[in-house]
């Protein structure tokens, strides 16, 4: 009886060791050659939107910073959020909205660079749609295409729906993902409107396929749409792993802000020569066009602005379930932070 007791006891410790290294702890950052080993995940590695994660690797700027970064493509931010939460990666480049949303549900996620102020999204309409479907007014009955559902497109169609005087019992959303299979669900009647980046919007529009309803790629158009800013693509960790690695956090925004400020001194063509050839999708003018249309959308600076955060939350409080239960109790300080970009460019500063 005492052996199967003694037994018993060894098994549950190695179960439990087990279970301890199995768990990735966000804290823990590996190293090699004197260099920490960091994997970001992007929502869409090809898409403009999130273009300086790859600009900042091809420019070289992690390396100047003593990093070894692995970029990893997930088309869905709401999975790439999942990959971040599991320890899977160390950050991610998606949507500020999910810090707030996740906020929610008792995790910690914050910003440390703000790329955009705006989505860069586009609402396009399919051309058999155009005369029936003018505003977000008419989504009425329709399939409306977004990454998936949770994602920040499905908050950005819910918010352009809701203003409209419509909820989700008005319309369909479809997951139709990014890129291609976004393409081929509305070329083949699978969703009549839906929401998504460039290159995507330069393809759809330029071959005729697609008309441009809503354009969130400007503040003109985003403030006309959503009622105020509403910042977008950024890098956003853990919090546990911000307040653990300060120092390499650090470094991650001195990258990140350098290569904004490249942008911004730069032309699209320039820009467009930097990025992996297959990104053009045998078409290089127009993957210039796709950087051209959607360029000004990145800030130049890293910082968040305490407008843009404040209308994300709103829109969130209305049409995210859940962020609306507890949206007077969310912590927006606790979302983001400015401390690292301020300092980055201090470090810039003659």
């Amino acid at each position: 009886m005492k052996y199967r007791k003694h037994i018993a006891v060894i098994l549950l410790a190695v179960a439990s060791l087990l279970l301890a290294t199995g768990c990735r702890d966000s804290r823990t950052i590996p190293t090699a050659n004197g260099r920490p080993q960091i994997t970001i995940m992007v929502g869409g590695l090809e898409k403009v939107i999130y273009l300086p994660a790859m600009l900042t690797e091809r420019l070289g700027f992690f390396k100047d910073n003593d990093l070894d970064v692995h970029l990893l493509g997930e088309q869905s931010g709401a999975n790439a959020e999942t990959a971040l939460l599991t320890g899977d990666v160390q950050a991610v480049v998606g949507f500020y909205d999910h810090t707030i949303d996740l906020q929610a549900k008792d995790q910690c996620l914050k910003t440390v660079v703000q790329f955009a102020d705006v989505p860069g999204e586009v609402e396009l309409v399919s051309k058999q749609d155009a005369e029936s479907l003018e505003s977000p007014k008419d989504f009425r009955g329709k399939n409306l295409g977004v990454t998936s559902l949770g994602s920040s497109t499905d908050f950005l169609t819910q918010a352009l729906a809701g203003q409209a005087g419509l909820t989700t019992s008005d319309y369909t959303r479809v997951k139709v993902g990014a890129g291609q299979t976004f393409i081929a669900g509305m070329n083949h009647n699978g969703i009549d409107a839906g929401m998504t980046t460039d290159p995507t919007v330069a393809k759809m529009v330029t071959s005729g396929d697609a008309q441009v309803l809503v354009d969130m790629r400007n503040e003109q158009g985003t403030r006309a749409a959503l009622g105020g800013l509403y910042p977008a693509a950024s890098l956003y960790m853990r919090c546990e792993t911000v307040a653990a690695h300060p120092d390499i956090v650090q470094k991650l925004a001195n990258s990140f802000v350098e290569t904004l400020r490249w942008i911004k001194t730069h032309s699209p063509e320039e820009i467009a020569a930097k990025m992996p050839a297959q990104y053009a999708g045998g078409d290089p003018k127009l993957y210039v066009k796709s950087i051209t249309d959607s360029i000004t959308m990145f800030n130049g600076d890293g910082l968040m602005k305490r407008e843009g955060a404040e209308n994300v939350l709103r829109i969130l409080g209305q049409y995210s379930r859940n962020v609306a239960p507890v949206r007077d109790r969310i912590d927006l300080n606790a979302t983001y932070t400015n401390e690292f970009v301020t300092k980055a460019q201090g470090a810039r500063q003659p």
